[in-house]
């Protein structure tokens, strides 16, 4: 398993982050997208990964014309937020996987007065789909790591992606891998939750109540309730 760096001077605060689980149930095991870090990177290197990345506060500057199911805000809100950052961090785990994978979560409609980041959505006429998302679990960085993330993990139906796998260079060995499969390859700690967590209901869901991976000296700890 992959390790956490450490930092030995005073703790950093935790960026906010989102991933998205790309579950594909349509073999007799169910697969996810996942790709593996550069060794360069300075945050966790070689370790595999779902898609995702950093909160852009130009997400925060997209309307898209569908909206995110009121129990995902709920969910998401519970890691103390608001409904206007629940969406803008589902917002960033859809941008952040169409730009590591060439795979969107969207559908035909119009998409105006978009930031940048967002221009390749509308040159192909789509918009991100927020109805299609489930809210699966939330991660936070121990303190003793000089990189943290508060993270935010959704869901979606792999069936419901479009476009065509093609690394963009952030993630290579991108591929669908079976759970079983998943669980052997490098990765750290929370990833492992995630994918035995898949393993023991390999569907697309809404946990209730969405577990928070986090450490107490250290040692990780899940909570469940009182979030």
């Amino acid at each position: 398993m992959q390790k956490l760096p450490r930092n030995d001077g005073p703790p950093v605060k935790p960026r906010h982050a989102a991933s998205l689980i790309l579950l594909d149930t349509s073999q007799v095991e169910p697969r996810v997208l996942m790709g593996q870090r550069h060794s360069k990177m300075k945050f966790i290197p070689d370790a595999y990964v779902f898609p995702g990345g950093k909160l852009d506060p130009e997400d925060h500057q997209v309307s898209p014309p569908t909206t995110l199911a009121p129990q995902v805000v709920q969910h998401v809100c519970q890691g103390g937020t608001t409904p206007d950052m629940a969406r803008a961090l589902a917002l960033a785990a859809i941008r952040e996987t169409w730009e590591e994978t060439g795979l969107l979560l969207a559908h035909n409609a119009p998409l105006k007065d978009v930031p940048e980041s967002w221009q390749g959505f509308v040159k192909g006429g789509k918009a991100p789909d927020l109805a299609a998302l489930s809210f699966y679990a939330r991660a936070i960085t121990p303190v003793s790591s000089p990189i943290r993330f508060h993270a935010r993990f959704f869901l979606a139906d792999a069936q419901k992606v479009t476009g065509k796998l093609q690394g963009s260079g952030e993630l290579d060995n991108l591929d669908w891998y079976p759970l079983s499969q998943a669980l052997k390859l490098p990765i750290i700690d929370v990833t492992e939750f995630i994918l035995t967590e898949l393993q023991k209901q390999p569907e697309v869901h809404q946990p209730d109540p969405a577990p928070l991976w986090s450490y107490r000296n250290d040692k990780p700890i899940v909570l469940r309730r009182g979030m």
